[in-house]
């Protein structure tokens, strides 16, 4: 009876090279003809029949050590650089930064080099796709969430296969290490050790290092940011673009969120001049409220409110420093009020793909919020409140909102004015102009300039 595994069958066979050579002879090793003091004498060396499935099974090895199974089709050809339609050109032009740095890097990895973004945003393709170039050239790479390498770490207390130091030695060491999601892992007492011991090592023996973190610097552990903060070894790289996988991302810039639908309100399409018509009062009214929403737009702070009528230019100009702070690479959200509340019903429906909680979170702490048409909305309790419950919440957190109105404030719910009316945190602009009409175009120009 044959008591020899299959695992031992196998491994013989790939230690086998071709029957038919005419060197080995099938063995798959031949002996080195060297004289005695050559440091390789009595060395076998491969035969050049198995070199290729050696190179392969090596190549095979460190791809599963790199971790990488889940991530082989993230590769710098497949990056988006351009990424998704709408972005602004600081985003559009970080995403292109990135990419750029990625692929030098993946060329000839020396250094740190850190992405930071938001969830989504490209960080761990791009990671990944240095990880995947890397391995290619056959040198080692370990590419791991911090978390799963925490785990990992964890694991190997109870591992029949390698010791906690094997494996804390082969993490520190290792050709190239990929750390993605920093500041996700939990920060007990013993990760945070573990993880500057590592990073701490490769920092001092200047080891190739990626890392990834949708954090800011100021919210990562003190000892591990001053090591990420050295430009003598660490290139930062800022990934401005927003979440391209989230669904309820892309619910709030498709159904929430109407600026998208107003992206030719700009400054430079708001033009003053067309209104030489009006008189000096009205002139004055409109010229005002276009600084202060210029002066808004690079300096958001505090509250800004447009009120006038219907077709005066405060969603123009409301949509205006939308677009700006887009252009910025941040993510301001513009909903029209009834139409806000009309999505917000709408989660309650079995069929919503968006939670309300989630849905009302959003608008309620976006960074900055944009509120269209208050006052058109229906005014039943359940209206009525939900929007205090935002307006608060906002004012409390002292957040940038931009509200616009044709109601005066004397119609609004009292609770709502009494923090629109406090001049510490909010600044009102009455346009005193009358609707804008356009005879050539009145269609267009009436629906974006109300």
């Amino acid at each position: 009876m044959d008591n020899t595994s299959s695992s031992d069958q196998q491994t013989r066979s790939e230690t086998l090279g071709d029957p038919n050579c005419p060197i080995c002879a099938g063995v798959g090793w031949v002996h080195q003809d060297l004289p005695i003091t050559h440091p390789d004498f009595g060395k076998i060396k491969v035969c050049v029949c198995r070199q290729a499935d050696v190179a392969h099974q090596a190549q095979e090895r460190l791809y599963r050590l790199s971790n990488l199974s889940a991530f082989k089709h993230m590769t710098l050809e497949s990056f988006r650089p351009e990424g998704r339609m709408g972005l602004g050109d600081q985003q559009s032009a970080s995403l292109q930064i990135a990419h750029n740095q990625a692929t030098h890097f993946s060329q000839n990895p020396s250094g740190w080099l850190l992405f930071m973004g938001t969830y989504g945003c490209g960080k761990t393709h791009l990671a990944a796709a240095i990880a995947n170039e890397v391995l290619q050239r056959g040198q080692a790479v370990l590419f791991l969430t911090v978390p799963d390498l925490l785990d990992w770490l964890r694991f190997s207390y109870s591992s029949p296969e390698s010791t906690f130091e094997q494996r804390f030695e082969e993490i520190r060491n290792i050709h190239l290490l990929i750390l993605d999601d920093l500041g996700t892992q939990n920060a007990t007492p013993w990760s945070e050790e573990k993880l500057y011991q590592i990073l701490n090592y490769r920092y001092v023996h200047r080891l190739p290092t990626v890392i990834t973190s949708n954090q800011s610097l100021d919210e990562i552990e003190g000892r591990i940011r001053s090591r990420l903060k050295d430009p003598e070894l660490v290139s930062l790289v800022k990934i401005l673009a927003p979440d391209f996988r989230s669904p309820v991302r892309e619910e709030q810039v498709n159904t929430i969120s109407t600026l998208g639908l107003l992206t030719d309100s700009t400054f430079g399409t708001f033009n003053l001049r067309e209104r030489e018509n009006l008189d000096p009062n009205q002139k004055r009214s409109l010229s005002t409220a276009f600084r202060a929403a210029s002066d808004f737009a690079e300096t958001p702070q505090g509250w800004l409110v447009l009120t006038g009528p219907y077709g005066c230019g405060k969603t123009h100009l409301a949509a205006a420093i939308g677009n700006y702070r887009s252009g910025l690479g941040e993510e301001p959200i513009f909903v029209v009020v009834p139409d806000f509340l009309d999505h917000l019903r709408a989660t309650f429906s079995p069929n919503s793909s968006v939670s309300y909680d989630r849905l009302f979170e959003q608008v309620r702490s976006a960074p900055l919020l944009i509120l269209d048409d208050l006052g058109t909305q229906s005014a039943t309790p359940w209206a009525r409140e939900k929007l205090y419950q935002i307006f608060n919440y906002r004012y409390n957190a002292k957040l940038p909102t931009v509200i616009t109105t044709s109601n005066e404030l004397g119609e609004m719910d009292p609770r709502i004015r009494s923090r629109m009316l406090d001049n510490r945190l909010c600044s009102i602009y009455a346009i005193l102009a009358p609707a804008y009409v356009n005879a050539p175009d009145l269609g267009r120009s009436s629906s974006k300039k109300r």
